[in-house]
């Protein structure tokens, strides 16, 4: 089978599919696991099920009380902020482009690329945020790496073309990295092909060689 065509072999974890599910994610880490979403059945199965079980769970719940029902109720949920939801964006001209990436970028070709290190250009998709943390676009060349990385929360990286290994795992078209805490990695694209991924965060990356170090204020993941 073609990579291109191949189907995923890594997944999201079901804590973060029912976290999904759930609405649970910022947008950032939200759009990485819809990115994956498009390439792989079996976790769009998997989602199903999740929202099924989620569905008569509350079907099975007993209705409020109506004495609950009271101005002073009402007024403070009114009051309350309204759950964190992507912004409505135009969408894009490329039907080339994975649906849920359309309306960040007009197309690969058309995005504005900027340098980040040697081999490596990246777009912000969107900034960082208190829940969900922000969006990058990369394009990896072949061969190059991002420096050696820990993280001070939740990292997923879906990758949309190329591949990469990080030392812990080897990361094709569709596939999801989640990476947390307690692991580091320094992720390589395969020589023969760059690779194109999105990387969402929770916080910015920890860097732990001394060039990363160096590079740290500049780099912005």
């Amino acid at each position: 089978m073609n990579e291109a065509h191949a189907l995923p072999n890594h997944h999201p974890s079901d804590a973060l599919l029912v976290d999904y599910g759930a609405g649970a994610l910022g947008e950032g880490l939200s759009l990485a696991v819809a990115l994956h979403l498009t390439r792989c059945p079996e976790c769009r199965a998997a989602l199903a099920g999740i929202d099924a079980v989620g569905g008569a769970l509350l079907e099975g719940l007993p209705p409020d009380p109506l004495e609950r029902l009271t101005l002073a109720g009402v007024l403070a949920e009114l009051d309350r902020d309204p759950p964190m939801r992507p912004a409505p964006r135009p969408m894009a001209a490329d039907p080339s482009l994975p649906g849920p990436l359309r309306g960040y970028v007009p197309s690969l070709a058309a995005a504005p690329w900027r340098r980040l290190a040697p081999g490596v250009r990246r777009v912000e998709l969107m900034p960082r945020t208190p829940r969900g943390g922000g969006a990058q676009l990369l394009r990896i060349a072949p061969g190059v790496g991002v420096p050696h990385h820990g993280h001070r929360g939740l990292e997923l990286t879906v990758v949309l073309s190329g591949a990469y290994s990080d030392g812990l795992a080897r990361y094709a078209a569709g596939d999801l990295a989640e990476m947390d805490g307690d692991r580091q990695h320094q992720p390589v694209a395969d020589s023969g092909d760059e690779c194109v991924c999105v990387i969402a965060t929770e916080a910015p990356l920890r860097f732990t060689g001394l060039l990363g170090r160096l590079m740290q204020p500049l780099i912005r993941l």
